[in-house]
């Protein structure tokens, strides 16, 4: 037999078996990854890309309680999508739309959007209620702000940052310098029924809060945060009142001939 003939023999009895076997390398069905942008679960992309600071079901996270019905009942989906989109500045909530910077498609922000009015979205759960809007229609007064903390705050928070009181200092500089005056605005018309924070209506005894009074509070808390956040540490004096031996020794650098 010539030698081609033996070649052709060959090839006709090993394809059938190679055609049954899995080749190295050879990719099986399913396994695929899909492209970041190709990505429409909801429960994927808050997983991924909210969960680790708003909770794992909305809840319970440090940022706000996105569960909680009120909040999703008090802003609009135009606030939604712009703060996703875009961040919040003076907050630790960064822009997720890819054309600013972030990881996520436009079409990608509505799924998170729609899923959010899905899953946590009770109707008009305010009905009735009046609540001041989301967002302040004016800027607030920060000399009347003092007033509106001590009678709606300062029994659960403390009257200074030195004195807390059982919730928590919301007067702390490091606290203040995470948040800005929607974030405070936020908490106080929403609430965070995830950690016991009673919304607008709960804050004064026997009556809601007012849009100016929540407005101006919110002015006022962030009126507070020092210009440098941060805890003071006692020693830390400048170099130039340290003893001269606990100054580095200066680098005697050689002098050319």
């Amino acid at each position: 037999m010539r030698p081609n003939h033996i070649v052709v023999t060959f090839l006709g009895m090993a394809l059938p078996l190679l055609a049954g076997c899995d080749l190295p390398g050879r990719p099986k069905p399913g396994p695929e990854v899909p492209r970041p942008e190709a990505v429409t679960s909801f429960d994927t992309l808050y997983n991924e890309n909210c969960a680790g600071c708003h909770g794992a079901s909305g809840q319970n996270g440090s940022a706000t309680n996105l569960a909680n019905p009120k909040y999703q009942a008090l802003v609009d989906d135009a606030s939604l999508r712009d703060v996703i989109a875009h961040g919040e500045k003076g907050t630790l909530m960064p822009a997720f739309d890819i054309r600013s910077g972030g990881s996520l498609t436009g079409a990608q922000i509505e799924v998170l959007i729609s899923g959010m009015r899905a899953h946590w979205g009770k109707g008009n759960v305010l009905a009735g209620q009046n609540p001041p809007p989301y967002k302040a229609t004016h800027p607030g007064d920060v000399s009347k702000g003092q007033a509106v903390y001590t009678a709606a705050c300062a029994r659960c928070h403390g009257v200074t940052a030195q004195h807390p009181g059982p919730a928590g200092s919301i007067l702390d500089g490091s606290f203040l310098a995470l948040i800005n005056e929607q974030t405070v605005r936020t908490t106080i018309l929403a609430g965070r029924p995830d950690i016991g924070e009673p919304d607008w209506q709960g804050h004064i005894p026997g009556r809601p809060m007012t849009d100016d009074e929540v407005t101006d509070v919110s002015a006022w808390l962030i009126a507070q945060k020092p210009a440098i956040p941060g805890q003071p540490y006692p020693n830390a004096k400048p170099m130039s009142e340290h003893p001269a031996e606990a100054r580095p020794a200066a680098v005697k650098r050689p002098t050319g001939d």
